[in-house]
């Protein structure tokens, strides 16, 4: 019955994506480029190095501020997440205002005040602002480090990490980062429960007495106020703030691979490969190919119009996007092109992905994607010059990476100068192919025997970073042991074939929220196999399917189709209340590790069916189906068995179609009432 189930829903959201296609054949004609006319803020520094700038703008009554400690890099070893706690335990009241009195005064003022390890952020109304500026200022530099509040936000930490743990793409990122730079590298350290446990309050406290300091520091106020006013009461609450002397960061330098190499995390839990394309890079925004790299990237991997986007997803339907980034600092940073892709395409999104990556290196690209791509940046660079916050982050870039006084003025300019051969040379220059970090997060009993064919090196790491050993591919199904007992063993689980066997009739009522919408699917069934399903919402019918044990039909929105062939067979043999029986002729393939639990697999037709080894309880299915001459699977989860006079029944089913997921709950299963042959007709 489930099975089927797809068909019917597959048509409803068939129409409901069809309003939601764009054209995007055809771009907009840009216009010729703005002059640009920057403001200038006006600044002021104090005599313990804190530069202070002030953008007038007086449109809206309001005022923001932001404190920004521009340090170098630190490393903090075994104890990182240390810095987590400065940020934390900054605003939890300060010397002069208790936590409870702090929080109610930016509460009344409907103001908001916010810190980090090395910032601060505050916004109000200009007419509260000068007193919102005191109480940042009073908790920046008064602050009080409790044990009772240490405490409080180490339990909070501790939660974090072990709930990040669970999450695919958490770690992905966390390890991939690692790899990238090493983890004793600033950049590559992370932080874990064991490192958590090293901090002690007294490693925040001199954490934040040595460099929370003004010598590196910049204040920044945007808004409704009066630069006079504002500069006299910057001085008297930031002028005592005392200098002192920053450690000298201590850098180690980053490597990339010598070859393209595979770096493979195994999460048993999977339900798609993480995929990152990775090598470090040095780029300034001062850097002459600045401009080069930016537009590279972009026809690269720079959003739907792009050729990743395009191959991955519009082309082999791999993955919901594909994308690609490349940073820019005083330090290292990355070339980093991603995916996420189904289980089963792992290996072949790695060959489109490094291809793509490869193709821009060495051919050139078009007239028309750089046009689109320079088209792009000079809309997102004119939008942004209608903000305030513009003008000050501009300058702020200025003062702090030492651009020439210019580099906003001109920076369409030089945009609009970049060539074809400009592109080829910074995309193999940045676009490191031929040494690139794959780092693939995922399954390893799916997707390593493929990926092995690649012929690219293979490293295991674990959760930490750490070289492991390759994973076990498989656990050795126990001998003698059939699909037959599998399938024996359910019917156990679920209360007993005898109990199964009494049920002639099942009407169960399940909910879901698709795209904000909430639908319901009702379903009915009566013995030997007969069937009826309906999609309804908003107060309509959006579909049903209907069999009545010979011949059948599907109706949406009033028009009803006969089903014939293939798909009359399928709802034949789907629509009894349990279909199971019919697996015990399949193969019992292999025993799966699912979401970090053993199950049996037993291949029939072209369903996968896998069973909890230990509960023994049906827990997925997996069917291939063909859509467009690709082949698709569509998996269905099963959770949450709970007793319905007498049987087990999955109370919530997990449904992917394509780049539709949905999770229906049963609210109601009546069993040997309410079904008659008028529902099968």
């Amino acid at each position: 019955m489930k099975k089927h189930i797809f068909s019917i829903l597959a048509v409803f959201f068939i129409s409901l994506a069809a309003t939601a296609q764009i054209d995007r054949s055809k771009q907009p004609k840009p216009g010729p480029a703005p002059t640009i006319n920057l403001k200038t803020p006006k600044s002021f520094t104090l005599k313990n190095g804190l530069r202070v700038m002030v953008v007038e703008n007086h449109k809206l009554p309001t005022v923001s501020a932001t404190l920004l400690i521009d340090n170098p890099p630190v490393s903090y070893g075994n104890k990182k997440g240390v810095e987590s706690f400065v940020g934390g335990m900054l605003g939890t009241g300060s010397t002069n205002i208790s936590k409870e009195d702090f929080d109610k005064e930016v509460d009344y003022l409907g103001a908001s005040i916010s810190f980090g390890n090395s910032n601060a952020n505050a916004n109000s109304l200009s007419k509260y602002f000068p007193r919102v500026l005191e109480l940042m200022a009073d908790a920046a530099f008064n602050p009080v480090f409790t044990q009772e509040e240490f405490d409080k936000q180490m339990k909070q930490a501790v939660t974090g990490i072990k709930n990040s743990q669970k999450s695919v793409t958490s770690i992905a990122r966390q390890v991939e980062t690692a790899l990238s730079y090493g983890n004793n590298h600033p950049f590559g350290e992370f932080t874990t429960e064991e490192t958590l446990k090293n901090v002690k309050l007294q490693d925040v406290k001199n954490l934040y007495n040595t460099y929370f300091k003004p010598n590196n520091a910049y204040l920044v106020i945007i808004g409704d106020v009066k630069y006079k006013k504002i500069k006299k009461k910057v001085k008297s609450l930031f002028g005592d703030w005392k200098k002192g002397e920053i450690p000298a960061a201590n850098i180690p330098v980053v490597k990339n691979l010598e070859h393209a190499a595979i770096n493979f995390i195994d999460m048993p839990n999977a339900v798609q490969s993480e995929i990152s394309v990775i090598n470090t890079v040095k780029l300034n925004l001062n850097d002459k190919d600045y401009f080069s790299a930016l537009l590279a990237n972009y026809i690269l991997g720079g959003g739907g119009t792009a050729r990743l986007y395009k191959n991955l997803r519009e082309d082999k339907g791999y993955t919901y996007g594909s994308y690609s980034g490349i940073g820019n600092s005083r330090y290292d940073t990355r070339f980093r092109a991603t995916a996420a892709v189904r289980n089963t395409v792992t290996d072949s999104a790695v060959v489109e992905m490094m291809k793509e990556i490869n193709t821009i290196r060495f051919q050139p690209v078009t007239a028309d994607e750089l046009k689109t791509a320079k088209a792009s940046y000079t809309g997102s660079f004119v939008r942004a010059l209608e903000r305030p916050s513009t003008i000050a982050n501009y300058a702020l870039n200025i003062e702090r990476l030492g651009l020439d006084k210019d580099f906003y003025k001109n920076y369409l300019k030089n945009l609009n100068a970049v060539t074809i051969e400009d592109i080829q040379n910074a995309a193999h220059k940045y676009f490191k192919g031929d040494q690139a970090r794959i780092v693939i997060t995922g399954k390893g009993v799916d997707v390593l025997k493929n990926l092995e064919k690649l012929k690219y090196k293979i490293t295991y790491y674990d959760k930490n970073a750490k070289v492991t050993s390759k994973p076990k591919m498989d656990m050795p199904i126990p001998a003698g042991l059939t699909a037959t007992q599998v399938v024996d063993n359910y019917f156990k689980a679920i209360g007993g074939r005898d109990k199964a066997n009494a049920i002639t009739s099942i009407i169960s009522s399940s909910d879901a929220t698709v795209q904000g919408m909430s639908i319901n699917l009702t379903t009915k069934m009566a013995a030997p196999n007969k069937s009826s399903a309906v999609v309804s919402g908003m107060g309509q019918v959006f579909s049903k399917q209907v069999f009545n044990g010979e011949k059948g039909y599907a109706e949406v929105q009033g028009r009803r189709t006969e089903l014939t062939g293939n798909q009359l067979e399928e709802t034949k043999k789907n629509s009894k209340i349990f279909k199971d029986d019919m697996y015990k002729s399949g193969k019992l393939d292999r025993i799966a590790n699912l979401d970090g639990k053993p199950a049996y697999v037993i291949i029939s037709g072209k369903t996968e069916v896998f069973y909890d080894v230990k509960s023994g309880l049906k827990v997925k299915e997996v069917t291939t189906a063909n859509a467009g001459g690709k082949e698709v699977k569509n998996p269905i989860n099963y959770s949450d068995y709970k007793e319905v006079n007498g049987v087990k029944f999955p109370h919530k089913m997990a449904m992917k179609m394509g780049p539709m997921s949905m999770e229906f709950v049963v609210k109601e299963i009546k069993i040997n009432e309410g079904v008659s042959d008028a529902d099968f007709k």
